[in-house]
């Protein structure tokens, strides 16, 4: 698995506070290991983000991503990140 991630996606996350960076990178070592740990709530995204999966970071901050699989090797590519509201409100 190789992650990415696109220049909105690092200027929403570094936008935020360090302890919601830090629960970021609790959680990105969490979804790298298991990407359907029970823990992420890992789910498919509908609507404006059909093709896109989001994961929880907290309880109010979300992380959405498209997984590209190209020969033998899968990409994951985080898009967004941000509050329920601010992603989806």
């Amino acid at each position: 698995m190789i992650v990415k991630y696109t220049g909105n996606f690092l200027k929403q996350l570094k936008k935020s506070n360090i302890r919601i960076r830090k629960a970021f990178k609790q959680r990105l070592l969490l979804f790298v290991k298991d990407t359907n740990d029970l823990e992420l709530n890992n789910h498919p995204l509908q609507k404006d983000y059909a093709g896109y999966k989001s994961i929880d970071i907290t309880a109010e901050y979300r992380a959405i991503y498209k997984e590209v699989i190209q020969k033998d090797d899968t990409y994951i590519y985080f898009a967004a990140f941000g509050t329920h509201n601010q992603l989806y409100g």
